[in-house]
């Protein structure tokens, strides 16, 4: 049973996690912030960010909190070759020092891919999807992996390569533009969502590739496709050694299809996914890879399924009692805990943000994405 924690906005950047690192330019995403950089400031900013905000003292908290495994999204760039994009190869040898001292395991998730698989901001670029459309863009993903899987194969802190972070299909694409907007509108011309039958056909050509160079005991970790109900029938009919599937769900997603902001909505979505899970864990072994404490109801404001201050500005008073918040997050955090290990456990949405939520009053609530400060404010307990 993992209990587990992603190392989210360490390698792989998101805006809203590190507010800072995009100062005083338009970027909204990694593909833009080189551009609007010059490259010494492009440069020192990364540098000072990569050896800041994740550390060997993280580590050491990690392991000390009873956790077994740090789940480490790496962009497509991370061997460096892809201008103007800086590698982070050594900071991932690091991580694996750093983790075998002490006890923990990582899994290494291929996060961003040339073109995106979803056009989500920590897709690597805003509003676009085009990456399954071009053959070399993925084969280039799949060499991405190999190399990733010869480097750290034999390394003893090596749980597993997840092949692909949240591919975005029909479901989850309908709204990416609106959720997403692309800055330059003519690179959505070949936008499209993911099909399953790709999905299903990547994930198999991923496998085979992988298991060529990586050890049975390590494992391959397939994402669901923000649907779990399309697996049970894959898995019935293919065979894999030591693969796991991973489904990423979100308190948000409950706000968004139900429009409601109760605990009793927040509920009945959680406890459906503990259902979906057990009932796919029949044919594969199933570990939630992303989920978080954060939601509108302990907020107490109406966060529109998550946006987050980058994105939209609530300028309405926040009322909401402390109390009363730290019920909820207590509540959610046992809940969600409990149907998670219906399947094979958990890595939770993020261990660290660098957000000053008691001074800026724009980011109330949002502690709720740290496991760090949760655990610290009580709302967690491990």
């Amino acid at each position: 049973m993992i209990k587990g924690v992603n190392l989210g906005g360490w390698l792989v950047l998101e805006k809203w996690m590190s507010p800072q690192l995009f100062a005083g330019v338009a970027a909204d995403d990694e593909y833009y912030l080189p551009q609007d950089l010059s490259e010494t400031d492009y440069q020192n900013r990364i540098a000072m960010h990569r050896a800041n905000f994740i550390t060997e003292a993280d580590f050491v908290r990690i392991a000390s909190m009873g956790l077994d495994t740090v789940r480490i999204p790496v962009p497509y760039f991370i061997f460096g070759d892809v201008q103007p994009f800086i590698g982070a190869i050594d900071w991932l040898d690091k991580a694996f020092n750093w983790a075998e001292a002490y006890g923990l395991q990582i899994l290494i998730d291929l996060h961003t891919v040339p073109g995106s698989q979803n056009g989500f901001d920590n897709g690597g670029i805003s509003g676009v999807q085009n990456w399954a459309q071009h053959p070399d863009q993925v084969a280039f993903a799949l060499s991405v992996l190999h190399r990733l899987a010869e480097r750290y194969g034999d390394r003893s802190g090596l749980y597993g390569i997840e092949v692909l972070n949240e591919p975005a299909t029909e479901k989850m694409y309908r709204n990416m533009l609106d959720r997403y907007p692309a800055r330059e509108p003519e690179m959505t011309a070949e936008n499209a969502p993911i099909t399953f039958e790709f999905l299903y056909d990547f994930y198999k050509t991923a496998y085979e590739d992988l298991r060529t160079v990586l050890p049975a005991d390590k494992v391959i970790m397939f994402h669901d496709g923000f649907d779990i109900t399309q697996w049970a029938d894959f898995f019935q009919k293919n065979t894999f050694e030591n693969v796991v599937l991973d489904t990423h769900h979100y308190l948000m997603i409950a706000e968004i299809e139900t429009g409601e902001l109760t605990l009793d909505s927040y509920h009945k979505y959680i406890e459906g996914v503990g259902d979906s899970i057990a009932e796919v864990k029949q044919f594969v072994p199933v570990v939630v890879g992303e989920w978080t404490l954060f939601n509108s109801l302990a907020t107490g404001v109406d966060t529109k399924g998550g946006l987050n201050p980058t994105q939209e500005v609530f300028d309405h008073e926040v009322t909401v009692d402390k109390d009363r918040a730290l019920k909820i997050y207590q509540d959610l955090w046992r809940l969600q805990v409990d149907q998670w290990q219906r399947g094979d456990g958990y890595f939770f949405w993020s261990y660290k943000i660098n957000i000053d939520t008691i001074n800026d009053k724009d980011w109330f609530g949002w502690d709720s994405w740290s496991l760090e400060r949760s655990v610290n404010k009580g709302w967690a307990e491990i």
